[in-house]
């Protein structure tokens, strides 16, 4: 179980332990889901229309981003950000759920409501989210900037980008899109950890004896879920903070199509939405949906799956 659970009798493994299984979880997911961020990345930031239609868009659809990439870039351009992106998910996951878990004990033992409750988990979770992000955003904007650029490559090395951008547009670049992530961030973790809770006890009401046998399946699936659901419901905040953790980047992006500047989250907003439309707000939302189902489904399921290990290894050795 994610959280503290007064009633389980599988939680009895360290800080230390927390921190290793969220860390792992989330170096393992960002392995294989790193082709679609790209992917998505890349329709987040393209100001023309993802249609075949609009003959001056350079990507339509996934499988066509997918062969372009590969065509153009090669096949080493779907991990593109990997280091920074490995940094991210290692020290995200570490302190998330490190995170997560204390706060909901700390509900607990100050007796104000049930740990398990659904609110309690929205509100820790959220919260959790929000430490984690000031932790890595530095990572983030990096790992963004990676994936963003083309050919010929802006920033060589993660030393030659940390270096260049520092210099050229000082230090709070690497708390560009600060503000969108920790407001779309709130709600998309809080909705992962509630609805997660919420999906494991509807799938052991509705299958009780295979909620027992296939503990795995059920992690993997109602993770998949919640990572659905979550992403649609706060999408449009995390396409305006990639437009803006890009900020200053221009050159780089001059071969994908047309570019924007923008002067916050509010004139990123106005923008997208005069120029591109409501649907501008969803753009890059099919592969980010493969990616959330993903890599929610798998952090939650290797999470699981590592916390049983370091209990078991627990009960072996008493």
């Amino acid at each position: 179980m994610v959280g503290y659970d007064p009633k389980a009798d599988d939680r009895d493994i360290s800080n230390v332990e927390v921190a290793v299984a969220g860390s792992v979880s989330g170096l393992v997911t960002r392995v294989l889901i790193s082709p679609l961020d790209v992917i998505k990345i890349r329709f987040q930031l393209q100001i023309e229309r993802l249609s075949r239609s609009d003959p001056n868009a350079k990507y339509h659809g996934i499988l066509q981003a997918g062969r372009q990439i590969l065509q153009e870039e090669g096949p080493t351009a779907f991990w593109k950000g990997h280091i920074p992106a490995q940094l991210l998910s290692i020290g995200y996951g570490a302190v998330q759920f490190l995170s997560f878990e204390a706060l909901t004990e700390l509900v607990h033992r100050a007796s104000v409501r049930d740990a398990r409750d659904f609110s309690v988990h929205f509100l820790c979770g959220g919260l959790s989210a929000c430490v984690a992000t000031l932790a890595v955003h530095p990572v983030d904007v990096l790992r963004t900037r990676f994936a963003a650029q083309g050919e010929p490559r802006v920033y060589k090395t993660l030393r030659d980008a940390v270096v260049t951008m520092y210099r050229t547009e000082g230090p709070l670049v690497f708390y560009k899109g600060l503000n969108p992530t920790l407001i779309a961030i709130f709600p998309y973790a809080g909705f992962q950890f509630s609805i997660y809770s919420s999906l494991k006890h509807a799938y052991e009401w509705a299958l009780p004896a295979e909620g027992k046998k296939n503990g795995n399946f059920k992690n993997l699936l109602c993770g998949s879920g919640a990572g659905v659901i979550s992403k649609t419901l706060t999408y449009p905040l995390d396409l305006f903070k990639k437009r803006l953790q890009v900020g200053g980047f221009e050159q780089a992006r001059a071969s994908f199509g047309q570019v924007r500047s923008y002067k916050g989250l509010l004139d990123c907003a106005g923008q997208v939405l005069r120029e591109e439309g409501a649907q501008g707000c969803f753009k890059g939302l099919s592969p980010s949906l493969l990616k959330a189902a993903l890599s929610t489904g798998l952090v939650f399921f290797w999470y699981e799956l590592f916390c049983n290990f370091f209990h078991h290894m627990r009960k072996a050795d008493s």
